[in-house]
């Protein structure tokens, strides 16, 4: 009945209402970008709505480990929704749209869309032409490191010879360029899982230098994130010098800062690549004080400033990812780590202690300056925790996204909330409690008259009724001389 009485004079004036806030909107985002180089609703989306999924540059097999845990707990590590974010990889990594010409590839093609593994499995057995093929049998049907070392090293075989074949052709046609890209990404999975096949089978040096050797032939391919496998590996050698040299071109802590108007702590443009830099920053800084630290001694005299870095750096790395302590403390139990994860979430949070926590035990005192340090974080943090210190506010979506990705029986890890003292507690209470009863006394004078006598002669009731009793026990004189005192 109301949409049928509004006139055209209405519609017209919802029109020029809705474009005049479009061109307000519009006019301050131009302001915004030519002051600050960035768009305002951008930023907003970044800092709070954001939750990216990564692919875990450290995850397990599922055939060597992830099934041997299921085969020894009963649990299943991994959740459906992890599993098939790991389906649109393979299918995004490993196909193009030219499968279809060669029987192999297009048997594949069906295979990584296949939900059933063992039917993935038997499709693969059927494709033993493809590179592809070998890499799924490595990755499903291998129960140990080195039966899947095998296979991935027949997968190399036949991955160097498709990806010289479409390097020659490449040029020749969009169809031959997706050909390309295809047989590059199976070529640096390969090797990539190679080099974690020899650094599970303890062979350390020889996976640090397969890793660095694809670095150097791939170097634009930085979204596979290999720097973190030699992170780790690099840590497991103890060689501090090179992880330094790989952190000053990864990270360096030398992301830019500025300040916004509406944010009065700065925010950094640029995020850290993740809590494996942030942390290992932290822990070379801590390794050249953690052995002689003393949070007694330092309360005397202070800290030095190579402590001041220490702690500056785990500051940091804490606020980047703040569930992290509580599993190197061993505060929390440890779980497989899932083959996606979440920037700053709890999932990246167990991927890194998965791996690190032996280099942090390694290093005499650091997990005892961690310990000491960790929690000061959230009380530099401005309050409310929407505002950030040093790096874009916590995004608030990261449990919801860590529940899909991590097993039901995992207890999640949520953000630390910062909790109100007592005293403004009860003071928000009391005069809240006022003010009503202000306002119910104006509004009803006479009933709350009698409210509050009935109140008051209840409260009082206890006192009259020992008043009697001290009146009938005591000597009418004495009450009378202590009533006159």
């Amino acid at each position: 009945m109301f949409l049928n009485t509004l006139t055209p004079k209405f519609y017209v004036a919802l029109t020029g209402t809705s474009s005049l806030i479009s061109g307000l909107i519009l006019i301050f985002e131009w302001w915004y970008f030519r002051k600050y180089g960035t768009s305002f609703i951008e930023q907003v989306s970044v800092s709070h709505l954001q939750c990216k999924v990564w692919r875990n540059p450290l995850n397990l097999f599922r055939g060597a480990e992830y099934n041997r845990y299921t085969w020894v707990t009963g649990r299943e590590p991994l959740t459906y929704y992890d599993m098939n974010l790991s389906a649109q990889d393979h299918q995004t990594f490993f196909t193009c749209d030219s499968d279809h010409l060669r029987p192999a590839d297009a048997i594949m093609q069906k295979a990584w869309r296949e939900r059933n593994p063992q039917a993935r499995i038997s499709a693969a057995h059927e494709a033993l032409d493809c590179a592809t093929a070998y890499i799924l049998l490595a990755e499903e049907e291998a129960t140990t490191i080195m039966e899947a070392e095998r296979l991935f090293k027949q997968a190399l075989k036949a991955g160097e010879l498709c990806y010289r074949r479409s390097q020659t052709l490449q040029h020749h046609g969009t169809q031959y360029e997706a050909q390309h890209r295809r047989d590059t990404n199976v070529l640096v999975y390969i090797k990539r899982r190679l080099a974690m096949c020899s650094r599970k089978l303890g062979r350390t040096r020889e996976a640090v230098k397969m890793m660095r050797d694809l670095m150097k032939e791939f170097p634009l391919l930085s979204m596979f994130n290999i720097h973190e496998n030699l992170l780790e590996s690099l840590l497991e050698l103890q060689n501090y010098a090179d992880v330094q040299a790989v952190l000053a071109k990864y990270d360096g802590n030398s992301f830019r800062v500025f300040k916004v108007k509406f944010h009065p702590s700065p925010l950094s443009l640029t995020l850290p690549k993740s809590a494996t830099i942030c942390y290992t920053a932290a822990l070379l800084k801590a390794r050249a004080v953690s052995d002689k630290f003393s949070p007694e001694a330092a309360s005397r005299r202070g800290l030095s400033t190579a402590e001041m870095n220490a702690v500056e750096a785990i500051h940091r790395a804490v606020e980047f990812n703040p569930h992290v302590p509580k599993y190197l403390l061993e505060m929390k139990s440890l779980i497989l780590p899932p083959e996606h994860i979440l920037k700053r979430g709890d999932s990246e949070a167990i991927a890194y202690a998965f791996f690190h926590l032996q280099h942090w035990k390694r290093v005499e005192g650091a997990l005892n300056l961690l310990h000491c340090t960790w929690e000061g974080t959230f009380r530099m943090i401005p309050y409310p925790l929407e505002k950030g210190h040093l790096f874009y506010p916590y995004p608030i979506c990261t449990e919801t996204a860590d529940r899909e990705l991590l097993p039901m029986f995992h207890e999640v890890s949520v953000y630390p909330k910062k909790e109100l003292p007592f005293f403004i507690l009860f003071t928000a209470g009391l005069c809240s409690f006022t003010a009503m009863l202000a306002l119910l006394t104006h509004q009803f004078p006479e009933l709350m008259g009698v409210f509050a006598k009935a109140f008051l002669s209840t409260l009082f009731a206890p006192l009259n009724f020992i008043m009697e009793k001290v009146e009938s026990i005591l000597p009418s004189s004495l009450w009378h001389q202590l009533t006159r005192i």
